[in-house]
């Protein structure tokens, strides 16, 4: 994993005028190491949105595995870590508790 001070170094103001956030630079990194360039705005998205020690938790169990498709491990990895909630469902069981009302 490159620190901070790795990763200013080795920034272009004229190449990477794009990324200004570190996240956006992890995001970036994720891609790489998954292989799927084209995807760098949902790396990016998870960088955002995800906490990073579970983020590298993940990369490191892809990393270390003989995966073809390293991007569905990962995103595999993540469901099992719990990141990933039915949020439709429980909003529907909070409204549907809600409306109901008992009658004597």
């Amino acid at each position: 994993m490159q620190s901070i001070k790795d990763i200013l170094k080795n920034f272009d103001p004229l190449k990477d005028k794009y990324i200004s956030r570190d996240f956006q630079a992890f995001g970036i990194y994720l891609a790489e190491k998954l292989g799927e360039p084209k995807r760098k705005s949902l790396y990016i998205k998870l960088a955002k949105t995800i906490p990073r020690p579970v983020l590298e938790e993940a990369l490191r169990f892809v990393v270390d595995s003989k995966a073809r498709n390293k991007g569905a491990l990962f995103m595999w990895k993540l469901k099992q870590l719990g990141i990933f909630d039915k949020t439709k469902n429980s909003k529907l069981v909070k409204n549907q508790s809600k409306s109901v009302k008992i009658s004597d």
